[in-house]
C-alpha cells in the first residue's frame, strides 16, 4: 500500500520545482483533481500501402530530402560534409593585394553568368554518345595500318597541306583613291571579270552566277497602279464641274443597281389574277395529245411511226424487228459500196477541176491569211485591253467598291471639318483584288447547324399567366 505514495509526491515536487518547463503535448490535469476517462488509442490497419500513405506522416522526411537536394544544387554537395576551405575564405582587407591576386583572372560577362546553369549537380552522361559504331573493326584497321606502316588518309592530307600551303590572295582594299572608276549602271561590270571564260554549269553549281529567271516571274499580274488617283471631284474642295461629273457617275451606278434589283423582283413576283391558271387550262394541258377523234385517230401529237406507216414508209419498231435475209444483206452491201465509189469519183473530179483554178485558190489562201492576221491583231488588242481588268481567280467575281462621294451640302472648304469617306483597310483590300494578287472574297456568313429550341420556363409562365 506504500507504493503509490512516493509516486504522487514526486509528481508534485516536479510540478512545483522552478526552472524551464516544456509545453505538454496533451493537457495535464490539475493536482488533486480526479482522473478523467482514459481515451482509447485509435487502432489502424497498416498492412497495406494505401494505409501507409493515408495514416503516415512523412512531412519531416520530405522536408529533409528537399533540403539535401537544395544543398546539392547550390553548393554541389551536403554542407556538413564539406571542409572549411570550401565554405569560407580569408579576407585580407588589402584591396591592392586582392587586385594583384586576381590580376590574371578574366571576369566573365554578365550575360554569360546568366546563361550558365545555377546547379552544381553534373549533367548525366549519355552512354550512347560514347559508343563508337564498329569499334572492333576500326581498332583492327588501325592496328593493321600501324603494323604495315600505312599512314591514314587524314594524316596524308594534313601533311600535303603542310608541305604545299595555299597562298591566300591579298584582298585589295576599295578605299584606294587611285582605283579605276566604272559606271554603276552599265551592263559590263568589273566584278564579272573573274567569271569570264568559265563553264556556265560550274558557275551555277558554285553559286557564282545567277540562274536565269523565267520570263513569267518578271511580269506583274496586272498593270494597275497600287495607289490609284481618284477623280478630281473627290477632293476636299473640288470645282463645280468635276463634282457634278462625279455625282453623275455615282447616279448611273446606283441606277444600274436599282434596275437589276427591280428585274429580279419582277421575275420572282406573283403573276396577276388575269394570268393565273384556271381549272380548265390546267385540264387542257394535262389532256394534251390524249384526245381521240371519232375515226379512231389522235388529233395531235401522234407518234412518228404512225405517220410513216400512213405514208407507206418503213416502220422501225424495236419490239417487232424482223431478221433480214441473206439477199437483203447482200443488197445493202452493194448499195454501200456503190455510194463509196461515187464519192471517190466525185473527189477525183474535184481535184482535177482544182488544177484549173489554181489562181483562184491562191487568192482564197491569201484572203484566209489576211483574215487570220486581222484576228490575231484583234486578239492582241483584246488581251491588251483586258490586261488591266481584274480576272476571275476564284468562284466569286470581282465587284467594284462603292464610289466615295459627298453630296453638295456635305462639302467642306477646309480639311479640319472634313469627314472621311470609306475605309483605308477596305480600299487596300479591294486594290489587292483588282490587281489579281488575291481572289475576290466575301465575309463568311454564320450558318446555324441546329435549329433553335424555344423553351418556356416555369417562372416565366407564372408571370405571364
Amino acid at each position: 500500500m506504500c507504493g503509490p505514495e512516493p509516486r504522487t509526491v514526486s509528481r508534485a515536487v516536479m510540478a512545483a520545482a522552478p526552472g524551464p518547463q516544456f509545453l505538454a503535448l496533451k493537457p495535464v490535469a490539475a493536482p488533486g483533481s480526479p482522473p478523467g476517462p482514459r481515451r482509447q488509442r485509435r487502432r489502424l490497419n497498416k498492412n497495406k500501402k494505401k494505409s501507409w500513405n493515408k495514416h503516415s506522416d512523412i512531412a519531416a522526411v520530405e522536408e529533409f530530402l528537399e533540403d539535401v537536394r537544395l544543398q546539392e544544387r547550390v553548393s554541389g554537395g551536403i554542407v556538413s560534409e564539406k571542409t572549411d576551405e570550401n565554405l569560407f575564405f580569408v579576407d585580407t582587407g588589402d584591396e591592392t593585394k586582392d587586385l594583384l591576386h586576381n590580376k590574371g583572372k578574366v571576369k566573365p560577362l554578365r550575360i554569360d553568368l546568366i546563361l550558365q546553369s545555377d546547379s552544381k549537380v553534373p549533367v548525366p552522361k549519355d552512354i550512347l554518345a560514347y559508343q563508337i559504331p564498329n569499334s572492333r573493326k576500326v581498332r583492327k584497321k588501325a592496328e593493321r595500318e600501324e603494323r604495315l606502316g600505312i599512314v591514314p588518309r587524314k594524316q596524308r592530307l594534313l601533311y600535303a597541306r603542310l608541305r604545299n600551303p595555299v597562298a591566300k590572295k591579298k584582298v585589295v582594299p576599295n578605299n584606294n583613291p587611285a582605283r579605276d572608276f566604272y559606271d554603276l549602271w552599265s551592263t559590263a561590270s568589273p566584278l564579272d571579270k573573274e567569271l569570264e571564260g568559265k563553264d556556265v554549269w560550274f558557275l551555277e553549281q558554285t553559286k557564282k552566277m545567277r540562274m536565269k529567271r523565267p520570263h513569267k516571274l518578271n511580269q506583274k499580274p496586272s498593270q494597275v497602279a497600287a495607289i490609284e488617283v481618284i477623280a478630281p471631284g473627290g477632293s476636299y474642295n473640288p470645282t463645280f464641274e468635276s463634282h457634278q461629273a462625279l455625282l453623275l457617275e455615282a447616279h448611273q451606278v446606283e441606277f444600274k443597281r436599282q434596275r437589276a434589283e427591280e428585274k429580279i423582283r419582277r421575275q420572282v413576283a406573283f403573276p396577276p389574277s388575269e394570268e393565273l391558271p384556271t381549272k380548265e387550262s390546267v385540264l387542257g394541258e394535262l389532256c394534251q395529245g390524249l384526245l381521240v377523234d371519232s375515226d379512231g385517230e389522235e388529233q395531235e401529237g401522234r407518234p412518228k411511226a404512225d405517220s410513216e406507216e400512213a405514208e407507206g414508209g418503213p416502220v422501225w419498231n424495236v419490239m417487232c424487228r424482223v431478221k433480214k435475209t441473206e439477199r437483203e444483206r447482200k443488197k445493202e452491201k452493194m448499195i454501200k459500196k456503190e455510194k463509196h465509189r461515187l464519192k471517190e469519183q466525185k473527189a477525183a473530179r474535184q481535184k482535177q477541176q482544182d488544177l484549173f483554178r489554181l489562181r483562184s485558190i491562191k487568192g482564197e489562201v491569201n484572203q484566209l491569211a489576211l483574215t487570220l492576221e486581222k484576228r490575231k491583231v484583234k486578239r492582241k488588242e483584246k488581251q491588251k485591253a483586258e490586261a488591266n481588268k481584274p480576272r476571275r481567280l476564284g468562284r466569286l467575281k470581282y465587284e467594284d467598291p462603292d464610289l466615295e462621294v459627298k453630296l453638295s451640302d456635305e462639302l467642306a472648304g477646309t480639311l479640319r471639318v472634313l469627314k472621311p469617306e470609306g475605309s483605308i483597310l477596305t480600299d487596300r483590300f479591294k486594290s489587292l483584288q483588282k490587281r489579281n494578287l488575291i481572289e475576290a472574297r466575301i465575309r463568311a456568313k454564320f450558318k446555324r447547324k441546329h435549329k433553335l429550341k424555344y423553351v418556356e420556363k416555369r417562372a416565366f409562365r407564372e408571370v405571364t399567366l
